[in-house]
């Protein structure tokens, strides 16, 4: 049995598709997906709808995700999140064309019960952005931390790589888990299209929303597969690159 976790997909079907392909994906495999499946490219709708039907054969888990938290206050009330309209939600919206009121029930519901964690048997920590706390991630104040926070990310890029975790200058958040597996900070923004691996966090938003691909790892081997870059598969949008 493998366990694969797959980055920020940002409405691109196409390349969701590709990589389930690509990973050969069987019914003993477990999926983890990092959030954020809305908002970009032109699929969003479709997105959750395909990961509905998926999840009904395939064992997967789904972390929420802060345009996956904006996508479902909309379907919930209506109202228009300006910020998020403004950084993907026009498109999600525009998805949706087509979509009966009973489908949009089911995916507000999909939304309502994602996990804002998920903590495997061997101790490693599936979330979508970090947290704070130094106590753990179920300890942390603030859910919003959970799928808006850079710093950890940004803590682990800058930390020492010489200080051993036994060490007192270790940062304690981390000494928690045995790996760390997050999404929300594309790792193009650091010239890598690839997953980035930081002391034991791994950042697999490989900048689907951006120009960049979509990235599903096998958390016990490392092996690496990966869509194409996804304004290839939809050359006539613009995906967030505006």
């Amino acid at each position: 049995m493998r366990t694969i976790a797959i980055g920020d997909i940002h409405g691109g079907l196409k390349a969701l598709i590709q990589v389930l392909n690509n990973v050969e994906v069987k019914d003993e495999d477990s999926l983890i997906f990092v959030g954020d499946y809305v908002d970009g490219w032109s699929e969003a709708a479709q997105v959750i709808q395909f990961l509905i039907e998926l999840s009904g054969t395939i064992d997967c888990i789904f972390i929420k995700g802060n345009h996956d938290v904006w996508a479902e206050e909309w379907l919930r009330s209506g109202e228009v999140n300006p910020t998020w309209y403004m950084h993907g939600g026009k498109e999600t919206m525009e998805s949706y064309d087509g979509f009966t009121e009973d489908q949009k029930i089911a995916h507000l519901t999909f939304f309502e019960n994602m996990k804002m964690y998920h903590i495997d048997a061997e101790n490693r920590l599936f979330l979508h952005a970090g947290f704070t706390s130094m106590h753990g991630v179920e300890k942390e104040v603030f859910q919003t931390t959970l799928y808006f926070d850079r710093t950890l990310w940004e803590m682990a890029t800058t930390m020492d790589k010489r200080i051993e975790k036994n060490s007192e200058l270790y940062p304690k958040r981390l000494k928690h888990y045995k790996e760390i597996y997050i999404g929300h900070t594309p790792t193009i923004h650091y010239n890598s299209m690839t997953p980035m691996q930081a002391i034991n966090v791994w950042n697999i938003d490989t900048g689907a929303a951006f120009t960049g691909k979509l990235s599903a790892i096998d958390i016990d081997t490392k092996t690496l597969w990966q869509s194409d870059e996804l304004p290839s598969l939809y050359p006539d949008e613009k995906g967030r690159n505006k």
